[in-house]
């Protein structure tokens, strides 16, 4: 579970890092370097197409490769609380696996309810969700969470979404809806690809 729940992070959150830094050459670094910098270019352009009064309304496809490499270059800047994040895509879902402290998260605050026990300290976290987006609309179901391989139980789950992360971002929960930036218009998530249409 992160702050932008899986989807907004694919997207939005990716568009406003920063470009990566140069890392050292190897023919596994150059490979490595060359994913991140096409992931760059494409946000980049991503963001000059949309700041057009006509886009151009040729998909713009991001690889599931290059996307976790662009994740692991160390420059993006991911939303607090969460230390790595991998994705993993298939037709409509998205995959994500994180490092998470929770800790960080909730700002050391929590209930009494023994449920939320499993939201505290560091643990290797996975989602999954149901994506899609048209109408310069996102829209994301959480299907479910796992904490260091432990389902999250429907009702621990809702109820950490309601206190810490609805009760900042109203628009965000265990389903979201939100506005898509730079004018696009739809992303179809593939196998190992999302596809970004922008009008």
């Amino acid at each position: 579970m992160v702050r932008k729940l899986i989807f907004s992070l694919l997207v939005p959150v990716a568009l406003l890092a920063q470009q990566p830094k140069p890392h050292a050459a190897s023919a596994t670094q150059a490979m490595y370097n060359a994913e991140v910098n096409s992931t760059q270019k494409k946000f980049d352009y991503i963001r000059a197409n949309g700041a057009k009064a006509q886009p151009d309304q040729t998909p713009t496809i991001i690889h599931e490769r290059e996307l976790n490499a662009w994740l692991t270059s160390g420059d993006v800047q991911f939303p607090e609380g969460v230390k790595r994040l991998q994705l993993q895509g298939e037709p409509g879902i998205i995959h994500a696996t994180a490092t998470v402290d929770f800790d960080q998260v909730t700002g050391g605050r929590y209930s009494g309810n023994p449920l939320m026990s499993l939201f505290r300290g560091t643990h290797e976290v996975m989602a999954t969700a149901h994506a899609q987006a048209s109408g310069h609309q996102g829209q994301v179901h959480i299907d479910s969470v796992e904490v260091d391989g432990v389902p999250v139980p429907r009702m621990a789950l809702q109820y950490f979404a309601d206190k810490y992360i609805t009760s900042k971002h109203p628009n965000l929960g265990i389903d979201s809806t939100f506005t898509l930036p730079y004018k696009i218009d739809t992303a179809v998530v593939g196998s190992g690809q999302v596809a970004i249409t922008q009008k």
